[in-house]
């Protein structure tokens, strides 16, 4: 099954995966970053899977997402007819006082098939395997359904037909004829635990018209207005559900270990928040009317990174946990064979000074959009300072976290420069109290010697390092944080550089893997969000019709709802990495609201001082 073939929902608590066969392939439960009880996209005969489908195997497959929301609708088409597979993850969506049960629970999965013509034979086959498939469930029948247990977790089937257990498996044949359906629900509990059972057919109704409703009321808020309001509408949705709702932290992608190099070794786990995530993050929501979100996540960042300065870490877990020890499960066989698979990221102890810039730059954004930060929070962001100021002349990992150990590269050399302009700006601009003499003095420094040491002058462009004069897709984001201007001849050679040397067939690679040391065999795909970067400094070349061509390229590799993974491979024209990814969505709002603010790209704001302005609503 291809990454592509693949749907996502979520309830801002976690997130799973389905197939255009109607199979679950990838569920955590009840966190993104919990074990899996269905894992089968990295795992066919290990990982567990919930399949409901034809019994038939000739069938068309035509699927949506409902107007604006995250309810899945799959169309199965047969010789005999045709029938619609409900999927979503019910929101919690308030209380009403008279009944209780029409608040939808946490945990739970609904699954509904509705006959729409003729009569279709289906079945249905439910396989969950804990602990991402090492172990296999104990389960029974019970009044209820069947009740699958597996150490500390169990995950309680119920069904509007008659379920038959097969050893570790459930499974159903029924029928739907047109007008007819059939109702299933699984709800996660601690093994230890018991809760009430649903009213299956009632309660599945309510929670899909109550999380419909939900996503609509949501998407309602957004100021967008414009011509590519569908896609704006779609990648904003991705970003809510990649929240988790109860602290605010948004994951990166809600899956592990899908691979950036089919077959490879490069297979991240991606189910946890990265703070330089946070800064395009906050921009578009509250560019886009999401102020309450924007707050949730600014005071989410400013608990994950409470502490010492120097401990700081370029990621956190979703509650802001530290320890995130990557281990390699070696029991599963990875997406099409790409080992290892892993949980955890040891990239969390590495040391990347851009991080502290993201910070600064994020919470300099909160302050300009009129959400200023407590008198606490300007003395965490001071101490922040004080850090880039011992430490920016150290060598790091880098925004692409490299394993063949620090360099001096050029883009970590200039967020540092941006976490003292943005310090220079509360100062200057909101009246905090700082050493702003010193910060600036350092600042320059920073400044003075990137264009020493990180610009190339027989080249007449930027490098990669200090040391490295191959080009970089991170060097993209020099004229986006406000360091140069796009149209500076060294810039502006940078970028001409990497669509000459980084561009292939049409798409940015972050660099060539062949040719810049990353610690790491084989090759990946061309990046997502780089090729997005592009538009933006397309756009501020006024070469605004190039910039359209790139933004409908990207476009144009969405799977058919609307979802982007982290890469793309050219080569064999499928997505790749980690899916859906949230900072390739990020990405592409950005770079459509920049094209229609026809030259004020927003991601350019970033370096500007003056208040955030919603994006504008063209016809």
């Amino acid at each position: 099954m291809l990454i592509e073939d693949y749907g996502f929902i979520g309830d801002t608590h976690s997130a799973a995966l389905v197939s255009r066969e109607g199979s679950i392939d990838w569920l955590c439960l009840p966190r993104f970053d919990s074990p899996a009880c269905f894992a089968a996209i990295l795992d066919p005969d290990v990982g567990g899977h919930w399949k409901i489908g034809p019994q038939s195997g000739e069938f068309t497959v035509d699927r949506s997402y409902r107007h604006e929301s995250m309810v899945l609708e799959t169309t199965f088409q047969t010789s005999t007819g045709s029938a619609t597979l409900i999927d979503c993850l019910p929101l919690e969506e308030g209380h009403d006082a008279a009944d209780p049960r029409t608040v939808a629970p946490r945990d739970v999965v609904v699954r509904v098939i509705r006959g729409r013509s003729g009569s279709i034979p289906m079945t249905m086959e439910y396989a969950p395997r804990f602990d991402y498939g090492e172990i296999v469930p104990w389960m029974r029948v019970t009044d209820d359904g069947i009740e699958a247990i597996g150490g500390p977790d169990a995950l309680d089937l119920q069904a509007s037909v008659p379920l038959e257990l097969d050893g570790p498996v459930a499974r159903s044949t029924f029928e739907v004829k047109e007008g007819d359906a059939a109702y299933f629900a699984a709800r996660y509990r601690r093994s230890h635990l018991a809760s009430p059972p649903l009213q299956v057919v009632r309660d599945c109704e309510r929670f899909i018209q109550r999380t419909d409703d939900f996503w609509r009321r949501w998407a309602a808020r957004c100021t967008y207005k414009g011509r590519w309001r569908d896609e704006v509408i779609r990648s904003l949705l991705v970003l809510k559900a990649l929240t988790y709702s109860p602290t605010g932290g948004i994951v990166a992608a809600p899956t592990t270990s899908l691979p950036e190099d089919i077959g490879g070794v490069r297979n991240w786990d991606y189910r946890y928040c990265w703070l330089r995530d946070a800064t395009f993050e906050l921009e578009e929501l509250l560019d886009h009317g999401y102020t309450g979100e924007a707050a949730e996540w600014r005071d989410w960042l400013l608990r994950a990174v409470a502490g010492d300065p120097e401990d700081l870490q370029i990621m956190y877990g979703v509650r802001g946990e530290r320890r995130l020890t990557e281990l390699q499960l070696d029991w599963l066989a990875g997406y099409e064979g790409s080992r290892p698979v892993r949980i955890g990221n040891a990239a969390v102890k590495q040391l990347q000074l851009d991080v502290y810039g993201e910070v600064m730059d994020t919470l300099h954004s909160a302050e300009r959009a009129g959400s200023p930060a407590t008198l606490e929070a300007w003395d965490l962001q001071r101490s922040i300072v004080d850090t880039v100021c011992k430490l920016w002349k150290q060598p790091d990992e880098g925004i692409w976290e490299v394993r063949s150990g620090r360099q001096h590269f050029v883009h970590s050399k200039v967020m540092a420069w941006v976490a003292l302009d943005r310090a220079v700006a509360m100062v200057e601009r909101y009246g905090r109290e700082g050493p702003v003499d010193h910060w600036k003095a350092v600042r320059s420094e920073i400044r003075d010697e990137v264009l020493a040491k990180g610009y190339d002058g027989g080249l007449g462009r930027f490098k990669r390092a200090y040391d490295d004069d191959s080009v970089d897709a991170a060097l993209l984001i020099l004229p986006l944080v406000g360091f140069i201007d796009a149209t500076d001849e060294r810039m502006k050679n940078t970028i001409e550089a990497i669509e000459k040397h980084l561009v292939v067939d049409g798409f940015v690679h972050r660099y060539k893997t062949d040719g810049a040391s990353d610690g790491l065999p084989g090759a990946e795909g061309s990046f997502l969000m780089c090729t997005l970067w592009l538009v933006d400094c397309l756009v501020l070349l006024r070469r605004h019709s190039e910039a359209e061509t790139v933004l409908k390229r990207v476009l144009s590799v969405r799977n058919d709802l609307g979802l982007l993974s982290e890469q793309y491979d050219v080569r064999r024209k499928r997505l790749v990495g980690n899916f859906p990814q949230a900072f390739s969505h990020v990405a592409l709002v950005t770079a459509v609201t920049g094209l229609e603010r026809a030259g004020e790209s927003p991601a350019l704001r970033r370096g500007h001082s003056a208040p955030l302005k919603r994006s504008p609503t063209p016809g």
